[in-house]
């Protein structure tokens, strides 16, 4: 497998400014991309859009230093397209306008303009619609690049006219061979034991030019005698900050994936989660409160309790604070991953609620209405209303539902946890509900 930076790039020009390792190891050719074969393969999308003559627009979505900017580039030279590079956040309607001008002569005169934009997902709608039509002419092709969600971030015409591709963050073996080709050009091994190379790779998180900018501060060391330990190596390096923007794409990755652990009854894998967000930065009393929704969403009347536990368990981090406080959360998050499930209550509720929204403003039935009146007495207001505590096992079996209505059932339990019990009075209020009735 070729590798995602490549060492054929010439080093540093006579005369020209120093180049970051990361920009004299990009790849020279599609080939010598690594870890996306997934979209550069023969069999892949853009494999197969290459292979026909006919690129389309594109939008590349992916965590940093995977190789956005570096395909878009080479696909401008395997299709000999002019490359144009923007970015959103520095770019405003006016130099828009000057971009789509330029593209507008070239294509005039036979030349394809291949338009990369950074951060696609930064432009607002209208700047996104001026896209549109110089799509649709052919002026431009447009190669986007985005670490957001495109359907939440990109409009759906812009959308409809380009295709999505996902790139991966870059596992370790993908890391591994863009250290050995970084070592190859700088003629030097990576003054790093077994171990401290692992961690060197681990630090960089999947991202590619994070990599080598590490690389590039271990081989300007001085001094050393030996190889580096790990922890001499951690020392001297700050581990690069977990991927994670709080409004972000991660932000919402990461919050479902510790919700469904939870509701999956998987506590090692909640903990898991809930740690990745507490690295990252998250407020713990963001995850409060979400382990307090969960408690009424997905366990509900199947433990009561795990709302108190929740509650309590909120409290006690106000008391408490960080770092301590975050344990009372975790006990909290296991308890809810190992306590019974039931959604009898939420999807009651939801049923109830589009119910009330389809009835509109139905009446209740007159027997329960109070009278204080003599009008409203006259009208039948609490005429035949039998009060529960005077009825046989206190209940009369009554129909409280609008008239025009009819009884609804929303609310099922399940056979696990307290909701068996709550089952068995449901069932016992039917029958007797029929026997009254009857």
């Amino acid at each position: 497998m070729a590798d995602l930076f490549d060492s054929s790039d010439p080093a540093p020009t006579e005369g020209g400014g120093p180049r970051p390792l990361a920009d004299r190891l990009r790849p020279a050719r599609l080939d010598e991309v690594i870890g996306q074969e997934q979209v550069l393969g023969p069999e892949s999308p853009l494999g197969v859009m290459l292979a026909s003559g006919t690129l389309s627009s594109i939008v590349f979505w992916g965590p940093p230093g995977v190789g956005k900017t570096t395909i878009a580039r080479l696909l401008a030279d395997a299709t000999e397209l002019h490359f144009v590079q923007i970015s959103a956040i520095f770019t405003g309607v006016p130099e828009l306008r000057k971009v789509f001008e330029a593209a507008k002569h070239r294509h005039a005169n036979g030349q394809g303009t291949l338009l990369f934009v950074d951060e696609i997902h930064r432009f607002n709608k209208a700047q996104q619609d001026g896209f549109l039509p110089h799509m649709e002419d052919g002026t431009i092709l447009l190669v986007g690049a985005t670490t957001e969600n495109p359907s939440f971030e990109l409009n759906a015409a812009l959308l409809s006219r380009a295709q999505v591709l996902v790139l991966d963050r870059l596992g370790l073996a993908d890391l591994e061979r863009l250290a050995q080709r970084a070592e190859k050009l700088l003629d030097r091994t990576l003054p790093l034991d077994g171990h401290a190379r692992e961690a060197l790779l681990e630090m960089a998180d999947g991202d590619g030019r994070a990599l080598l900018n590490l690389i590039e501060q271990v081989m300007a060391w001085r001094g050393l005698e030996g190889k580096l330990s790990t922890d001499q190596l951690t020392h001297r390096l700050m581990r690069r900050a977990a991927q994670y923007d709080k409004s972000g794409d991660g932000h919402y990755n990461l919050i479902s994936a510790l919700h469904k652990s939870v509701r999956g009854s998987d506590p090692d894998a909640a903990l898991y989660w809930f740690a990745r967000m507490l690295d990252a930065g998250e407020d713990p009393r963001f995850l409060a409160r979400r382990l307090t929704r969960m408690a009424v969403e997905d366990i509900g009347l199947a433990d009561p309790q795990a709302q108190a536990v929740c509650i309590d368990s909120w409290q006690t981090y106000e008391r408490l604070g960080s770092p301590e406080g975050e344990l009372a959360l975790a006990n909290a998050l296991v308890y809810l991953a190992l306590a019974p499930k039931s959604n009898g209550a939420y999807v009651a509720y939801k049923a109830a609620r589009a119910a009330a929204k389809k009835t509109g403003s139905l009446m209740p039935p007159k027997h329960i209405l109070n009278a204080p009146t003599r009008l409203m007495k006259d009208q039948g207001y609490g005429s035949g209303y039998a009060y529960d505590h005077d009825a046989e096992d206190g209940f009369s079996g009554q129909d409280y539902f609008p008239e025009d209505m009819g009884r609804q059932r929303f609310y099922s339990p399940v056979e696990r946890g307290f909701e068996r019990d709550l089952k068995k009075r449901v069932e016992y209020f039917d029958r007797l509900r029929r026997e009254r009735g009857d």
